[in-house]
């Protein structure tokens, strides 16, 4: 008779997958007890994190064939592509710029092994092997900007031509408060392609965070946040209308609308996935197929914001977190002279969306499932170690280069913002927690008299 350990960490589900226990046998004397000597090897190796297996225990067998091990295959065909490229001459021209093509082959040698050897995270579709790619970037990301903080900005600025020929030149400052009255031309003048994107940006941190409260206090915190900064990057100067009507009751409501309107589907949604092979004609096997690309399962986020300290220090944290890395790429386009609307600003906030949603769903888990979820997740530890690091490089960079001191008024509503922000946990949870105290000590005192 055989027992399974079904106690398995969701925000690494592959982990304890060979957690069988062998059938009962004798029993052996554990070391040191009953005189056995205690041995180097015979320390406990049953950790569910000394086990790392390259594949989940509970996969999708609907597709059997794609959740299969095949890194010896991979590994074949990966190398036979790499020697192929390296020395076909048709391939790499002489003259041609050999470094580039070799940065290239090594970002892709290192995307394929994080693909293949990299721990599953909390998703499973498309494939499990599209997050660790996810994964293999973000930690790609994260060495790139702890090199570039080792770097002055001079020569920060001359390495992005490498990149981008056409950067490595000032742009001007562009101000989106010249012409504040309310009317008709005004309004449209206003709206543009970022309207679009603002739109886009809140269904994705609506898919993220799951939460209509959590999205309307992040958007009001983002314009406050744009009132504080805007002494340093002009383009942050907008409009009175159009801080809160175009954002935040336009393009932003819309996003989350959407956002959680999505969410609620893939909630209520009755998920019974059939094989590939099992479903019959064209039509429900083309549906089979675009299915791939939809959850597997869908948890609706709780944060429980006043329920106890740390849910509340776990929101402020989090809402930290996304407020800097909604402003990091502003300042660092400022800081590097790109343009908003470039390729990699594009791709920056493209890959932080897809690296926040399992981060988030790592992070949901640690906080309220403490006992199956033993360690923080790979996904959010490495997020939040590239948001900082993304600060230190802004830092260490913006030293001379914003001049204009910071507004009275700005540093008295940071200051009242601190205060209610240490005043409303006190108040919640800390006099509570300290009365509970009083009167328990109270009680002991009494009964020890008596």
């Amino acid at each position: 008779m055989k027992e399974e350990v079904t106690d398995l960490s969701p925000t690494s589900p592959g982990e304890d997958s060979d957690a069988i226990l062998s059938p009962v046998a004798e029993i052996e004397p554990k070391p040191g007890l009953n005189g056995v000597p205690v041995r180097w090897y015979d320390a406990d190796r049953t950790e569910p994190y000394t086990r790392i297996t390259p594949f989940q225990e509970k996969h999708d067998t609907s597709v059997e064939f794609f959740y299969k091990p095949i890194t010896l295959t991979a590994l074949s065909f990966a190398l036979v592509i790499l020697a192929y490229v390296a020395t076909t001459q048709d391939l790499i021209e002489e003259g041609r710029d050999k470094r580039r093509m070799g940065v290239y082959a090594a970002i892709a040698a290192f995307l394929t092994f994080a693909m293949l050897q990299f721990r599953d995270g909390p998703f499973v579709r498309p494939h499990p092997a599209f997050w660790r790619i996810i994964l293999g970037v973000n930690l790609l990301y994260e060495l790139a900007l702890v090199f570039l903080l080792f770097q002055d900005l001079t020569t920060a600025r001359q390495m992005m031509t490498y990149i981008d020929p056409n950067l490595g030149v000032p742009l001007p400052e562009k101000s989106y408060a010249e012409d504040c009255s309310l009317t008709p031309k005004t309004l449209w003048n206003a709206i543009d392609i970022f309207c679009l994107a603002h739109a886009l940006g809140w269904f994705g941190k609506a898919m993220i965070l799951r939460d209509y409260w959590f999205c309307w206090i992040l958007s009001i915190a983002f314009e406050l946040a744009e009132y504080s900064l805007q002494h340093q990057l002009p383009n942050f100067a907008e409009c009175w209308w159009d801080h809160w009507v175009l954002d935040v009751l336009l393009c932003n409501w819309l996003g989350t609308y959407l956002g959680m309107k999505v969410c609620e589907y893939f909630e209520v949604k009755p998920y019974e996935w059939r094989g590939f092979r099992q479903s019959r004609g064209i039509r429900s096997k083309a549906k089979r197929v675009l299915s791939q690309f939809s959850p597997h399962d869908f948890t609706a986020f709780k944060w429980g914001t006043a329920t106890d300290f740390l849910h509340f220090s776990t929101v402020v944290i989090l809402l930290a977190v996304f407020l800097a890395a909604e402003l990091n790429p502003f300042y660092l386009k400022s800081l590097l002279w790109m343009e908003p609307d470039h390729p990699i600003v594009i791709l920056r906030l493209a890959f932080v969306f897809l690296c926040a949603l399992p981060a988030v769903r790592e992070l949901y888990q640690y906080i309220n499932d403490p006992r199956r979820a033993v360690r923080m997740g790979q996904h959010v530890w490495l997020l939040l170690a590239t948001i900082v690091t993304e600060l230190l490089v802004i830092t260490k960079w913006s030293k001379g280069q914003f001049s204009a001191p910071l507004p009275s008024k700005v540093k008295w509503g940071w200051i009242i913002g601190a205060v209610l922000l240490v005043l409303y946990p006190t108040v919640q949870f800390g006099i509570p927690s300290a009365r509970r105290y009083i009167r328990k000590h109270l009680r002991r005192s009494k009964s020890k008299v008596s």
